[in-house]
């Protein structure tokens, strides 16, 4: 009982990390409809950015204040220089455009920061654990990084439902041309939907940090994963990212950590543990396709 909860709290602390890529990257095809490959790119330089002035400083709230607003610059800088031309172009032009991102931004990493990982360690106030129930420590990090996600998933609620922002934002993921004769910038409306979601991609990778590598490359495997999020939300929906976010975690921890073990009720324990590894590998494809069998367009699909 001790392992199970851990590991669904873990699954859940996975799930919001998901999140808090997967609500940039679905108001960014929702609202834009582009598609951005490079998003796992701004993940990966908000989290060298917050190693390397933790480094310096000693301060990982530091790193974490210095990062947010530098990687949300980052993102609106390439979305003018780059993406702006994109908007009107087919997928596979825009699909093309961002791997190439991905390779220029994986090659500046390397040039600024070299070819070896970060260490990047949490606040000290949070390195110990927490007791969530008797008998079952958890660590406080972890634990902080699920309440931040589920206030963050508050926080985005709130914006897209009752600020004006919000009302251009889901305006615009409707029908971009009547917002802009209405006389609002869509190109800077877009440019700003972008920093938002550089920003919480960031905050994901900083959140991440301490507990995966801080290396090249860090986001194209999470990158998959959030697609699959995506998908399985549905485009566009804020709600459906949450869902979808804490059902991947979830699905993928419990997976990872139980079906080899059940598999050895019925299997030599080799096989087992090979069959077993390749099934939670798979669990959550197996879960999108059945989510897009029932729903195709997704669980909460933006404009259904």
């Amino acid at each position: 009982m001790l392992l199970l909860i851990e590991q669904v709290l873990n699954g859940l602390q996975l799930g919001v990390t998901l999140f808090l890529l997967a609500a940039g990257l679905t108001l960014v095809l929702g609202i834009m409809n582009l598609v951005n490959l490079a998003h796992g790119s701004l993940y990966m330089v908000g989290a060298f950015i917050c190693a390397s002035v933790a480094g310096a400083t000693g301060s990982f709230l530091l790193g974490l204040v210095v990062a947010l607003p530098a990687t949300a610059l980052v993102g609106m800088a390439v979305e003018l220089v780059v993406l702006r031309r994109l908007y009107a172009r087919d997928h596979l032009d825009q699909v093309l455009a961002t791997f190439g991102l991905i390779l220029f931004f994986n090659e500046l990493v390397r040039i600024l920061w070299g070819p070896r990982a970060l260490f990047l360690d949490g606040p000290s106030w949070l390195s110990g654990t927490v007791e969530i129930l008797p008998g079952i420590p958890y660590p406080a990090f972890r634990l902080a990084i699920i309440v931040l996600g589920l206030a963050v998933a508050l926080f985005l609620a709130w914006l897209t439902t009752r600020t004006r922002l919000g009302m251009l934002i889901r305006a615009g993921a409707s029908n971009r041309e009547m917002v802009s004769a209405l006389g609002v910038d869509v190109r800077w409306l877009y440019t700003l939907v972008f920093g938002i979601g550089a920003m919480l991609a960031a905050l994901a990778g900083v959140m991440a940090g301490p507990i995966y590598a801080v290396e090249v490359g860090m986001g194209e495997s999470i990158l998959i994963l959030t697609f699959v999020v995506i998908v399985i939300g549905g485009i566009g929906s804020i709600r459906g990212a949450f869902v979808g976010s804490l059902l991947v975690g979830v699905v993928d921890t419990l997976g990872r950590a139980f079906l080899p073990g059940l598999l050895k009720l019925f299997l030599m324990p080799a096989t087992a543990d090979g069959v077993g590894a390749s099934l939670a590998s798979m669990a959550i494809y197996i879960l999108m396709a059945a989510v897009l069998i029932w729903r195709p367009r997704g669980l909460f699909p933006a404009h259904a």
